[in-house]
């Protein structure tokens, strides 16, 4: 049964930290690894899917509330979600590959759902990117990029 709760913890941790909500992801995955008690392939499996989901989620939520823009409760203002969409529009789809990074990435994987990005799309190239994060993660971490 603990083996259930590690990885429920570590695909939520995940899922928190691909949308809005405030949350790492990389020191639940690193204590895991560097603990050893679980497969690395089974730690990167989850957590990829965790935070693949919570991406899914807010380029979901990016095509749902766009069309709230004009209420004063929407959560970014008219000149802030301009900019992000000339953002978006000039250097496109692309702009998914740093949908793994702090700060940008989140809000870049709302944007792409506001801009309508068609999900396969968005689904191989924020997905790749956030593999490939786990992955060299995991990597440093257990030296095999040293």
């Amino acid at each position: 049964m603990g083996d259930i709760s590690v990885y429920t913890g570590l695909f939520m941790a995940a899922l928190l930290a691909a949308t809005i909500v405030p949350m790492q992801s990389e020191a639940v995955l690193v204590a895991l690894l560097v603990g050893g008690d679980y497969p690395v392939l089974a730690l990167l499996a989850v957590a990829s899917c965790g935070n693949i989901l919570g991406a899914a989620l807010n380029w979901w939520l990016g095509r749902w509330i766009e069309r709230f823009r004009h209420r004063s409760w929407f959560p970014a203002s008219e000149y802030r979600l301009n900019q992000s969409q000339r953002w978006y529009r000039r250097y496109g789809k692309w702009s998914l590959l740093l949908s793994w990074a702090p700060v940008i990435g989140d809000p870049l994987t709302v944007v792409a759902g506001v801009m309508r990005e068609p999900f396969p799309i968005f689904l191989l190239i924020a997905g790749s990117a956030k593999i490939l994060r786990y992955l060299v993660l995991a990597g440093i971490t257990l030296g095999w990029l040293a």
